[in-house]
């Protein structure tokens, strides 16, 4: 209800307006709802009670925004004070992957105050938006050298495989648990990529067919960590192969391991000739 229509309708009401028809007629041009689905739902008695409550709620949710905003401004001063000298140029920034605006994001624009501190787009990485990144960034900082490898990285995130070991004999490749909130954003950002038609998309839905989807998550998570460590340490630009091409590769990587095999056991391996389709007509 905190949409642009409901919104609209909550403050009529507060205001004194009954007529069902009238604040119906306040529904915005995107939303779902028709004006008769909209004039039911605000059939009723109107009780004083009631209306007393919802004008203290909407009371509430108005000081509440404006405390979120000055949030927002002291954010917008924190990253201005970590850039260095005049920041990284803006006019690099890569282009725009998506142009749909996230919903409770932070009222300036993330991604142009983020490239000025630290001079790389993270967003260009699939799963990570301009507020997932500023997050990431608050919870492990501009600076990742204390972490020498990406699998350093990975591993103090809980997103590594484990290596329970007793006499020499591994026990338990289980990863850990962890209360990492970096490592419960990113596996967030791998359950919304899984749905995608990326790389990192097909990997998903490749692993969570063989071995489940908490554990398409977790690996999930963890290339993506990977390429944030790789991009924030390194500056690599993350370039998405797409999930046909991603697929591709696993197939010629299956092929070819499948060929080795059969060499070390004395046979080789020939690919059917295509046949043709049949007109059954």
């Amino acid at each position: 209800i905190t949409g642009v229509t409901g919104m609209r309708i909550i403050r009529a009401i507060v205001s004194g307006e009954r007529t069902p028809n009238t604040l119906a007629q306040m529904r915005d041009v995107r939303c779902h709802a028709t004006i008769e689905t909209i004039c039911a739902a605000l059939s009723g008695n109107w009780r004083d009670e009631h209306i007393f409550a919802l004008g203290q709620s909407l009371a509430l949710f108005d000081f509440y925004q404006t405390k979120v905003l000055e949030c927002d401004r002291k954010l917008e001063a924190a990253l201005k004070a970590l850039e260095i000298d005049e920041g990284h140029d803006v006019r690099h920034l890569p282009k725009v992957r998506t142009k749909r605006r996230q919903v409770n994001t932070p009222d300036f624009e993330v991604r142009s105050a983020l490239y000025r501190v630290l001079g790389v787009d993270l967003t260009q990485i699939h799963g990570i938006g301009p507020s997932l990144a500023l997050k990431l960034i608050g919870e492990c900082g501009t600076d990742l050298a204390a972490w020498p490898s990406s699998k350093h990285f990975t591993s103090w995130l809980c997103l590594a495989p484990g290596n329970k070991i007793s006499g020499g004999k591994l026990l338990s490749s289980k990863t850990r648990r962890s209360s990492s909130r970096a490592a419960a954003l990113l596996r967030l950002a791998a359950t919304t990529i899984g749905r995608s038609d990326t790389a990192l998309g097909a990997f998903y839905r490749r692993l969570s067919a063989r071995a489940g989807k908490a554990k398409a998550v977790t690996a999930t998570a963890r290339k993506i960590a990977v390429l944030f460590y790789n991009s924030l340490r390194h500056g690599m630009a993350y370039h998405d192969l797409g999930a046909t091409q991603y697929e591709e590769r696993y197939r010629s990587r299956v092929i070819g391991n499948l060929r080795r095999r059969a060499k070390t056991f004395g046979f080789s391996l020939q690919e059917l000739p295509h046949e043709p389709d049949m007109d059954v007509s």
